[in-house]
């Protein structure tokens, strides 16, 4: 399987990192290819200056993240929810990447669109502070309504499965260390 993996914690000394380096080291040993980017190393303006009124140049860090999810059969991203959100750079890239002509492509006669990165599936990987029932019972799973649903989905990509590690602030080395451990699995089976 080729697989992005899109890095997206703005440090890249979190624990989403070892999400990261884990599951790209465990899909590499089962035989996968995969191409990685972290986001903060990449060089782009986060900002849709003028929306899609007029066409904002690509970066070629976003050139290349384009490629990749053409390439890819599965995209993984790697997150912490913030503010019951992204991180406003995962945001951004999503903004300046996911283009239409690209991404999707709107009718001219009705309100509807084409999905153009049908065939691929998605893994989100998200982390949080919170416990689990509060980031449901508070904020609705808001970050992943947004990413899974009016991002990837709204792309024709699917199926887009969540895993959700939570209370990392409090978390202790063994509790990390069985959630990499089940990050080492999901890798090595991706289908």
């Amino acid at each position: 399987m080729r697989i992005y993996l899109l890095m997206a914690h703005p440090d890249r000394h979190s624990f989403n990192n070892a999400i990261a380096d884990t599951y790209q080291a465990a899909a590499l040993a089962a035989g996968h290819q995969l191409q990685r980017q972290d986001l903060a190393t990449l060089h782009f303006d986060p900002n849709l200056h003028q929306g899609y009124k007029a066409e904002q140049t690509l970066e070629p860090d976003l050139v290349q993240a384009q490629e990749l999810i053409a390439w890819c059969e599965r995209w993984v991203i790697v997150y912490p929810l913030w503010w019951g959100s992204v991180p406003a750079l995962l945001k951004g890239f999503f903004d300046r990447t996911l283009l239409p002509g690209q991404a999707f492509r709107p009718h001219e006669r009705d309100p509807m669109w084409d999905k153009l990165l049908t065939g691929r599936s998605g893994q989100l990987f998200v982390t949080s502070d919170a416990p689990k029932a509060w980031t449901w019972w508070a904020y609705h799973n808001s970050d992943v309504r947004m990413v899974k649903h009016a991002v990837l989905q709204f792309c024709g990509i699917k199926p887009v499965r969540v895993t959700r590690f939570a209370e990392i602030g409090s978390s202790t080395a063994a509790q990390r260390e069985a959630y990499l451990e089940q990050v080492r699995a999901m890798a090595a089976r991706a289908r």
